[in-house]
């Protein structure tokens, strides 16, 4: 499986400067009523293990421990939710790069499952590349909509916690998880109003989880299903596939 913890500290030493480590980087927050808490680390852990089994002897990948507590602040609100401060986790991040870099591998992936980490990942991508000197990468299953991505056109642009894509994963992954009796269509429908100001717009706005008087999901979960979720994931893999073709390839002097 091409997993790293279970090298031996040799086998380490032995693998190549063309490897690429590759870090799931989840989150342990509310999901609304009907999701898991883990549904971030969920999808990022097996999306992360399922791609390294498709591409790793094609890319030579290796697949580190998963990353489960992160930067949940914005969900702070609802018990259960597990976060680190964001000083806390850029230094976690600096630890990882520091013992990376110790190691022949000399690019590393982070692999994101949650979108409230991005802009620390992106931060953390280029002090480990000055201070370690590693090609560094950030990645994601799909681009979140709040940074651009895609999002079903019954959610309005708002669908970006919990909503139909989200819950069709975890159906697909691990339905025991889900409970959609208790799935509420939450679609703050006065953003749409907004051509700059909203999620995935020119102008980024600071925000939590509670302000748009919805039960902490965001879209509209009533619409998933396991077949949409599994429609996702291939695809997302087969758009894996191509990423890490092209990292593995990647210099940036050409």
């Amino acid at each position: 499986m091409r997993r790293f913890a279970e090298l031996s500290a040799p086998a380490v030493a032995a693998l190549s400067p063309d490897g690429i480590a590759v870090l799931p980087v989840g989150a342990i927050e509310q999901h609304g009523p009907h999701l898991p808490l883990v549904t971030d680390l969920l999808i990022a852990e097996s999306f992360a293990g399922d791609a390294v089994a498709a591409y790793g002897e094609a890319h030579d990948l290796w697949l580190l421990p998963s990353l489960a507590c992160t930067k949940s602040n914005e969900h702070a609100w609802a018990p259960g939710t597990l976060w680190l401060s964001a000083a806390t986790l850029m230094a976690v991040f600096d630890d990882l790069g520091r013992s990376l870099a110790r190691t022949p591998l000399r690019k590393l992936v982070f692999l994101n499952g949650h979108g409230g980490n991005s802009a620390l990942l992106q931060v953390s991508a280029r002090d480990l590349r000055l201070a370690y000197g590693l090609s560094t990468f950030v990645m994601h299953p799909a681009v979140p909509p709040d940074h651009g991505g895609g999002s079903p056109p019954e959610e309005l642009g708002t669908g970006i916690h919990g909503g139909k894509d989200e819950t069709s994963l975890v159906l697909h992954l691990r339905p025991d998880l889900v409970d959609l009796s208790l799935a509420r269509r939450n679609v703050p429908e006065h953003l749409a109003g907004f051509k700059r100001v909203r999620f995935g717009g020119s102008v980024s706005f600071g925000w939590l989880s509670d302000d748009f008087g919805t039960d902490g999901t965001l879209g509209d979960p009533t619409l998933a299903t396991a077949a949409h979720g599994k429609q996702l994931y291939e695809a997302m893999l087969a758009a894996a596939g191509e990423a890490f073709a092209e990292i593995a390839a990647f210099t940036p002097d050409g």
